[in-house]
């Protein structure tokens, strides 16, 4: 088991060499739409790549409806393992619209040996997340 300080350094040393090892400006929160952001997920249990659609309901609903439309071009085109979630509750209890693709494998931040893989995935996955929100991004604005 580790102390919050060694869990919190482990964090740290993860980013900042996932950082090191893929440079690269990522889109995240810069999306230009309010409450659309991209996110990378890595805990002690699993690693997945999101988009998270969390602003009021009336947007959350519109962005999600758009979202929806392009399901299919989104799975067939870029990332078939990704997961539609309309009603997502965060660990905190707050509700957002989420698509994310988790990795299927047994990771965990706290091991370095799970470092690379999760680093690969993270790379290819939301750089293919990026490459559908550059090719539609007119679609969902509108």
């Amino acid at each position: 088991m580790f102390s919050k300080e060694e869990s919190r350094q482990l964090r740290e040393l993860f980013w900042t060499s996932f950082g090191k090892s893929f440079p690269r400006k990522w889109l995240l929160y810069n999306t230009k739409i309010k409450g659309f952001s991209f996110k990378f997920y890595f805990d002690t249990k699993s690693a997945l790549v999101a988009l998270d659609v969390e602003e009021d309901l009336e947007n959350r609903i519109k962005y999600w409806e758009k979202l929806e439309s392009l399901k299919s071009i989104l799975k067939d085109d870029y990332l078939p393992e990704a997961i539609f979630e309309e009603e997502f509750i965060l660990e905190n209890g707050k509700e957002i619209s989420r698509i994310y693709v988790p990795l299927n494998e047994k990771v965990s931040i706290h091991n370095k040996n799970s470092w690379q893989i999760v680093m690969t995935f993270f790379n290819e996955n939301m750089s293919l997340f990026e490459a559908f929100f550059e090719d539609f991004k007119d679609v969902i604005k509108d």
